[in-house]
């Protein structure tokens, strides 16, 4: 049996064997260690750094920071900015050196977020253009992330043109400008709009120095309102008002054109400074009063229909563009002035006469009433003088009553020709608007169209027997219905007044009749032309007193006259007594005094 003999090598170095020596070159392991330690990047929790994107998949990015390992960071992360790749140097914030796995734990947001506010300032200090995720719509405009923080898009920052669709921006990145920040309240708004209304404003510029009156350029309709549509020339907006968008009647442009749609228009006139252009579309086509038909004229019937109403009037477009005016005047044959929504309304379809066309002013006037005989045309034939008949009460005015006979004859009644016996002070106290009223017809003016009508005329005049019933002296007993300062009003009869002057309504004891008193009163005037019947209740006890002293006073005048007759008779016997007749004498004494 062979036996093997173990050669110990005398040159090896037990000692650096066991203490590792030989492993690192000679160097002791915490030498090598430190030295390794050194070869990496010197990073602490919770600082922010740069670092490289090495890789990068669905889920994940790998981010090297110059660390012993890689960290791994979450993609979603990175969802604001989908143009990231290989090799991208991005910020990152250290959580962790070593997480439960042992591997080095980072954070791109938490990064973004610290350094977000310093850089938010900075970019609206530098005019910056950024980028931005559009997270959500949120009322008026839409939120976006920018540097971690939640910005504020309004609506109208989003483009230069109207919105109508903002979900289509949602899960976007798009580039923006800050243009507000509130600094107590952190709140950040960005604009999308700003960054290209400087290039728009360039082309506006250009494309202003081109326009001319008169030019026909391509637009498409970008916002349609109430007063008219805006057009996009390239760059550039135009308006085109209403009332140039078509020859005729437009109540709503939605009626002419649509939202994208092309259209060809002509510009009538621009403001370079202000950027105004004024567009039109009708002015494409000849104006309509230009095809109108020439042998059109006054006194022909045409159909057309009611576009605008207004209180004096109805437009009629009898053909696109053409318009004629029904004057209120011209609906009907009535002289009451009524508003024209009477007659008429929007839409109503009308057949008139021209009474007017004047082709230069391109102005027409119109009438329906003379579609329908004139009734003043045999007005002599139809209501001669003398005619009874119904009519209708229609206004009131201070010396009269105007009624419609039938439409288009109006009459007036004259107060005085009410009533024969009724003092009417006004109109309303004997009829009313509205009320049926009897008339006859006194006089016919064809030429003014007037009739004067009367009521009263319908009877006999009653003041011939009321004359000679009241007549002067003669006593009635009446009541006393007003009291003013000038007299009393009493009631005779139906329908018939006297008037009591105030000093003639003295009574016998000295006081003075009041309202509501009856009593006897004496005619003291009496005048049928004017209708006015005078009394006095004074004069009834002023004239019995008067009677009563000269009754008195002639009987006293009698008596004296029957003594003087006395007198008479002895003065002419005494004369003729002699002295032979003393015996006589004697006895004619005796007689007297027995008389006596």
């Amino acid at each position: 049996m062979e036996v093997l003999n173990n050669v110990a090598n005398e040159s090896f170095d037990w000692n650096a064997f066991e203490n590792d020596l030989d492993l690192y070159g000679g160097q002791s392991k915490e030498q090598v260690a430190e030295a390794y330690g050194q070869t990496l990047s010197n990073i602490a929790v919770g600082e922010v750094v740069e670092g490289t994107v090495s890789e990068i998949n669905k889920r994940e990015v790998t981010v090297n920071i110059g660390y012993k390992s890689e960290g791994m960071i979450q993609a979603t992360e990175f969802r604001y900015n989908p143009e990231l790749t290989v090799g991208d140097k991005v910020e990152v914030y250290v959580e962790s050196v070593e997480d439960k796995s042992g591997a080095l734990a980072l954070s791109h947001k938490k990064a973004r977020q610290l350094k977000s506010w310093d850089r938010v300032n900075e970019a609206l200090n530098n005019d910056e253009i950024i980028k931005g995720y559009v997270k959500c719509r949120t009322k008026g405009g839409m939120i976006v992330d920018v540097f971690g923080i939640e910005a504020f898009l309004p609506g109208s920052q989003i483009d230069v043109k109207p919105i109508r669709d903002y979900d289509i921006y949602v899960d976007k990145t798009m580039e923006f400008k800050v243009v507000k920040i509130n600094q107590e309240f952190r709140n950040v708004v960005v604009s999308h709009k700003a960054l290209i209304e400087a290039e728009l404003e360039a082309q506006k510029q250009v494309i202003m120095s081109k326009l001319e009156k008169g030019q026909i350029l391509e637009g498409t309709v970008k916002n349609i309102t109430n007063y008219g549509v805006f057009i996009d020339l390239g760059g550039v907006d135009g308006l085109i008002h209403i009332t140039d968008l078509s020859w005729g009647r437009v109540n709503k442009p939605e009626e002419l054109v649509q939202l994208d749609q092309k259209l060809n228009v002509v510009i009538i006139d621009f403001d370079e400074q202000k950027k105004r252009i004024a567009l039109g579309l009708k002015q494409l086509t000849p104006h309509p009063w230009e095809a109108l038909d020439a042998n059109l004229k006054v006194g022909d019937t045409v159909k057309g229909k009611v576009v605008v109403m207004a209180d004096y009037g109805a437009f009629v477009e009898i053909a696109a563009g053409v318009e004629g005016l029904i004057h209120v005047s011209e609906m009907s044959w009535s002289q009451h002035l009524r508003s024209a929504q009477e007659f008429l309304k929007v839409g109503d379809e009308v057949e008139a006469v021209i009474l007017t066309l004047d082709r230069e002013e391109r102005k027409m006037s119109l009438g329906i009433k003379q579609l329908t005989p004139d009734p003043w045309a045999g007005i002599d034939a139809k209501y001669p003088v003398g005619t009874k008949c119904n009519a209708k009460v229609r206004n009131f005015t201070n010396f009269g009553v105007f009624v419609e006979i039938e439409e288009g004859i109006d009459g007036l009644i004259h107060i005085s020709d009410l009533s024969w016996t009724k003092k009417v002070k006004h109109p309303s106290e004997f009829t009313q608007i509205g009320a049926e009223i009897e008339v006859v017809v006194l006089e016919i003016d064809k030429e003014n169209r007037r009739l004067s009508l009367g009521h009263k005329q319908l009877e006999e005049n009653p003041w011939n027997e009321i004359e000679s019933k009241y007549a002067v002296d003669t006593v009635h007993n009446a009541t006393i219905s007003e009291v003013n300062d000038k007299g009393a009003v009493v009631v005779l009869g139906e329908n018939i007044t006297g008037f009591v002057p105030a000093k003639q309504m003295v009574k016998e004891d000295g006081t003075t009749l009041k309202a509501g008193e009856t009593a006897d009163f004496k005619v003291i005037e009496f005048s049928k032309a004017t209708k006015r019947i005078t009394l006095s209740h004074s004069r009834i006890f002023e004239e019995a007193k008067r009677a009563e002293i000269a009754a008195e006073k002639a009987e006293k005048r009698a008596a004296a006259d029957a003594t003087k007759s006395s007198l008479k008779k002895v003065n002419a016997s005494i004369e003729k007594t002699t002295l032979g007749d003393i015996a006589g004498l004697a006895e004619l004494k005796a007689a007297m005094e027995k008389n006596k």
